[in-house]
């Protein structure tokens, strides 16, 4: 510990290298509180030390800063994370707070909290019945809350980060065979958000890029589809938004084959005769697949359209998001590179493509073992000289 300095109070050095100071200051109640300051160095922590002492003798009430983790979590979501993060995933992150982290430490002090608090909140979220990954959801959204309490020198260290969180297992991806695919298509020309389901299972876009796909994305002259936007509903209080894509890779430009352009101009004319129908009704969105007055898919609506149409196709039923993994599989199956799928899917890196998929890969692999035999065998041949 170093020694202080004339003046500087309780100014000292932690043992991880950061500064710490304490002093009593001045609630607005008229009531004293001790409070704890943190810096990088001396001189930063003197500097708020010496704020707070000044504040104190003069009268004034110093910034309230006695957070809970609910208080705080409301401080954050409100005027700090909307800045950072998309609206789909601050509606997320709000829904665990309140439905899992709130109820489980929310009265706490945030600078209270251990890792213990951390591992009774793990038990808790697990105790409702929910999956491990919905655990481990909630600790994610805890420690970014306290890494934001810790850059706001509220807090001295993230407890969240010093807990390791459950492991989750990957879950096998179950996507339809070619003959499957083929055959949802064919038995299904007629159903409801049919042209739809085909772009999911040609494109591989996700639910959210189909649902906010717009005709300004599409040049079928040159067969491209830009993906640029996504359409995700946020809750009730918000209701059904359209906002960016997942990551920076997500907005991707794919290239459109023939049965993509095939029910791309049959959309354009069940649109033609669904605007002249609706009328005055139609709301005009420019919206690629919307309803019968131009809105926004509900996916609650377009989950029991795909369902209906599984059952009338009499194919295994899959999950909607299945169909993006049916695209990617069809692709390696056909000799696609890894990279190439990841471009097409928007994936953030090639490792989150290998690990969905390595399962479908076997063949490239036997035929890289072939090539290495292939190769080293005339290799062989070659340097013989009994030949």
């Amino acid at each position: 510990m170093s020694k202080r300095a004339n003046g500087e109070g309780s100014v000292y050095q932690r043992q991880d290298g950061r500064w710490t100071a304490a002093t009593y200051v001045l609630r607005s109640d008229g009531g004293r509180e001790r409070r704890q300051v943190y810096g990088a160095t001396r001189a930063a922590v003197n500097a708020k030390l010496q704020e707070l002492i000044t504040k104190t003798s003069q009268g004034i009430p110093a910034a309230g800063t006695s957070w809970t983790v609910e208080t705080f979590a409301a401080h954050w979501l409100g005027t700090i994370a909307p800045g950072s993060l998309r609206p789909s995933t601050l509606a997320n992150y709000a829904w665990i707070m309140r439905k899992h982290i709130a109820p489980a430490v929310g009265p706490i002090k945030l600078e209270k909290l251990t890792p213990a608090h951390v591992r009774q909140l793990h038990s808790k979220i697990a105790g409702s019945g929910v999956s491990a990954r919905t655990v481990q959801l909630g600790h994610a959204v805890l420690r970014a809350m306290l890494s934001e309490a810790m850059r706001e020198e509220y807090i001295s260290r993230n407890v969240a980060s010093l807990v390791r969180t459950p492991r989750v297992e990957a879950s096998d991806v179950t996507p339809w065979t070619v003959e499957e695919a083929a055959t949802f298509l064919q038995l299904t020309a007629t159903e409801q958000h049919h042209e739809l389901f085909a772009l999911a299972l040609a494109l591989g876009l996700r639910r959210g890029e189909l649902l906010g796909l717009r005709w300004e994305d599409i040049d079928l002259a040159t067969r491209k589809l830009h993906v640029r936007q996504t359409a995700q509903r946020l809750g009730a209080a918000h209701g059904m938004v359209i906002g960016p894509p997942k990551s920076a890779r997500s907005r991707r430009t794919i290239p459109l084959p023939d049965i993509a352009v095939e029910k791309l101009r049959s959309r354009q004319r069940s649109q033609r005769i669904e605007r002249e129908l609706a009328g005055e009704s139609w709301q005009e969105n420019g919206l690629v697949f919307s309803t019968g007055i131009g809105t926004i898919i509900e996916p609650s609506n377009l989950r029991r359209s795909f369902d209906h149409a599984i059952s009338v196709a009499g194919v295994r039923r899959i999950r909607f998001h299945d169909m993006r993994h049916t695209c990617a599989s069809l692709l390696l199956a056909r000799g696609v590179p890894l990279r190439v799928v990841m471009d097409v899917l928007g994936h953030s890196t090639m490792s989150i493509t290998s690990d969905l998929y390595a399962h479908v890969m076997p063949s490239a692999l036997v035929d890289a073992a072939s090539a290495i035999d292939f190769a080293l065998a005339s290799t062989a041949t070659d340097a013989d000289p009994t030949r």
